[in-house]
């Protein structure tokens, strides 16, 4: 219970602390996203604030696709680096075998699984200056339905080469 506190308070805390981004620096931007589920990343701009972003997440025994909407903002008045906060949907599978959870709690299952459930984001981009590489972190909640439900709060790291 501690640990949903003290995320609840950081995402408050940041989401205050930041401000409507004007312009976007790219608008499309691929790479690598570290987590439980790693794998390759895209993000779209649609609009200079509005991003689409799709990462293949491969796991332990399993694979899962999560697709994310993205709305995006300047923080803390540096040059280059965003807020950004969304929600979106993973779908995937899972082999045989037991799996930690955020809360400490261990899941058996007894025969290869699907996967599906709805996500959210919250997390900070920056964009080195002078440079076509962007770095992210951030918190990934999420609620798994086909076989939960139960929550599941995942820290990710990225890094992508952004296409001007």
């Amino acid at each position: 219970m501690k640990k949903i506190f003290f995320n609840l308070i950081l995402i408050f805390t940041i989401a205050f602390c930041a401000q409507t981004v004007s312009a976007q620096s790219y608008q499309t931007a691929a790479g690598l996203r570290f987590s439980y589920e790693s794998g390759p990343s895209i993000k779209y701009f649609t609009t200079p604030n509005i991003a689409l972003e799709g990462v293949l997440g491969f796991r332990e025994k399993g694979l899962v696709f999560t697709g994310l909407f993205e709305i995006h903002q300047a923080a803390f008045n540096v040059d280059g680096l965003k807020f950004y906060y969304g929600a979106g949907a993973h779908i995937g599978g899972v082999g045989a075998g037991g799996y930690r959870v955020y809360n400490g709690d261990y899941r058996i299952y007894p025969n290869s699984s699907l996967l599906f459930g709805v996500d959210a984001t919250i997390g900070l981009e920056y964009i080195i200056p002078n440079t076509p590489i962007a770095v992210s972190a951030d918190l990934d909640p999420r609620i798994e339905v086909i076989r939960g439900p139960f929550f599941n709060l995942t820290p990710s790291i990225g890094v992508k080469y952004a296409f001007k």
